[in-house]
């Protein structure tokens, strides 16, 4: 049974996929799912309770729950592909070069690799952004960084373990460059696990860009973001009063990282080898 099939069959890739495509395509047709505007201060309307005017409430400044949902989805899907683009042009690079070159270079990248991971991720995410004027920019920029450390360490053990096989072996023999060498023969070996943690990543990149946000770290003011409307409705009276404020992008947040772990774990297992020899 082919990758293909198995995703076909696997329950997790139906439901993951289909949870992508609807936040996709909601943040993309985010100005005609919503009549309002995400950072219209409106005071008269301070938490009032989900209507057919405002479908899921206002917030203590009057601003749509509902708009601000929906554009904060922009956001966080903005920050979870560049930030894992990032991540995996750093990571699969010094993987590869590290992997094949092996000796000291190997030995420089993966000891600056493990002082990246000994750091709690949390922290270092908070001590990056703080350094700098909190932005989009510098989100992205920050959780790549961050990131770089656990993808190179999952490319240079694929190459490896590709190296050493009979045929790159004897490409080396021939005298082939290199560059053809990890182009042509070692790089198409280490996309399956790459495609599966960049999948998996965004998914974590998610929850990094709304924990920043919650802390005033992240995207800020009047850009809407689901970390910040947490943030917005923390005030416990607030919470008794008008949960919906934060309930809904903290369901947003879960509904998400949901969606492409799901599809991360249907895609690890499509395209494990050794479930093909199984089948």
């Amino acid at each position: 049974m082919s990758a293909a099939d198995r995703l076909r069959r696997d329950g997790r890739s139906w439901i993951g996929a289909t949870v992508v495509v609807l936040l996709v395509l909601l943040a993309v047709a985010a100005p005609l799912v919503t009549l309002h505007d995400p950072s219209r201060i409106d005071l008269r309307h301070t938490l009032e309770a989900p209507s057919g005017t405002h479908w899921l409430g206002t917030d203590a400044q009057g601003r749509d729950v509902w708009a601000r949902l929906i554009f904060g989805a922009r956001v966080s899907l903005l920050v979870g592909i560049a930030s894992q683009g990032i991540a995996l042009g750093i990571g699969v690079l010094l993987g590869l070069v590290a992997g094949y070159r092996g000796r000291w270079t190997d030995e420089v990248i993966m000891r600056l690799a493990d002082v990246t991971l000994a750091f709690p991720s949390l922290l270092l995410l908070i001590a990056m952004a703080a350094a700098f004027e909190p932005s989009l920019t510098v989100v992205c920029v920050v959780i790549g960084v961050v990131g770089w450390a656990a993808m190179a360490r999952l490319v240079r053990g694929q190459v490896l373990v590709v190296r050493e096989l009979e045929y790159v072996q004897a490409m080396r023999a021939l005298g082939a460059r290199d560059g053809r060498i990890v182009a042509r023969h070692i790089l198409p070996n280490v996309v399956a696990p790459v495609i599966i943690a960049g999948t998996l990543g965004i998914a974590g990149a998610i929850m990094a860009e709304a924990a920043l946000s919650f802390l005033g770290l992240g995207v800020q003011p009047p850009t809407p973001s689901w970390g910040a409307m947490i943030a917005d409705g923390r005030d416990l009276s607030q919470l008794r009063n008008a949960p919906w404020t934060s309930l809904a992008p903290g369901l947003a947040i879960g509904v998400a990282v949901l969606g492409f772990n799901l599809l991360g774990d249907a895609l690890r297992d499509a395209l494990d080898p050794r479930a093909e020899r199984r089948s």
